[in-house]
């Protein structure tokens, strides 16, 4: 492996910790629920966790390439909840809609080893983040998050149209660093839209496995293989 020149990170679940969301949905459904008498908490969130089962597989497409926003889909699928629990209310679908963006705000966190390595990297080298989604879930996350400003490049999938693993949105960020793949190297802990999709577009593939996982073979082997984002500073020249 060639030195590394430039560093592109992923998102969700490599450097945004997700797991405080699904609390903030149940937040969500205590408080809507608590504005109408006859609506339960408890079932709300069963038919919210049914609605996405078979919502998201219609639109997790048009979410990712920007066809529909974030506040569309989400929206909708608040709908659909409280129309399994018996409410046409679109005064409360939007209420509802409303009360998680900001439970979800709330929730948003970066694992504990990132705001660090994020620290000690910037200026040191031109660093990307490439990111799937609707344009405006994605950027509500980074403003969550603080930490636009560590980034040179921020891709979108939905303000692109393109999205991992499709070596093309790689293509985007290297252009924007003016770097080559051969010096680059993308961090993101899926094997299926990181690590294939890097090295598609020929970068070195970073696989941050954090809990351990074991790779099947059908998978994409990665270049390196790390358990936390600290390890990668033994791969870059000080």
């Amino acid at each position: 492996m060639k030195p590394v020149r430039a560093l592109f990170f992923d998102l969700d679940g490599t450097l945004l910790d997700g797991s405080g969301f699904g609390e903030a949905v149940a937040r969500t459904c205590s408080r809507i629920a608590a504005t109408r008498p006859g609506l339960s908490a408890e079932r709300l969130l069963a038919a919210n966790n049914t609605v996405w089962e078979s919502y998201w597989p219609e639109v997790e497409q048009e979410w990712t390439l920007g066809v529909l926003d974030g506040t569309t889909v989400s929206l909708e699928a608040w709908r659909r909840t409280l129309l399994a629990c018996g409410s046409d209310d679109e005064g409360l679908a939007r209420l509802a809609l409303d009360t998680l963006s900001v439970q979800a705000r709330g929730a948003n966190r970066l694992f504990d080893d990132v705001q660090e390595i994020l620290d000690r990297l910037v200026g040191r080298l031109p660093l990307a983040l490439i990111t799937n989604g609707a344009a405006d879930t994605q950027r509500e996350k980074l403003r969550a998050l603080g930490i636009e400003d560590h980034f040179d490049a921020i891709i979108v999938s939905g303000e692109h149209g393109v999205a991992k693993p499709d070596p093309a949105i790689f293509q985007i960020a290297l252009d924007n660093l003016g770097v080559g793949p051969e010096r680059a190297w993308h961090v993101g802990d899926s094997l299926e839209a990181d690590i294939a999709g890097a090295r598609d577009a020929g970068l070195t593939a970073v696989w941050l496995n954090r809990n351990g996982a074991a790779r099947s073979p059908e998978h994409p082997e990665p270049h390196v293989e790390i358990r936390s984002l600290t390890e990668l500073l033994e791969y870059i020249e000080p």
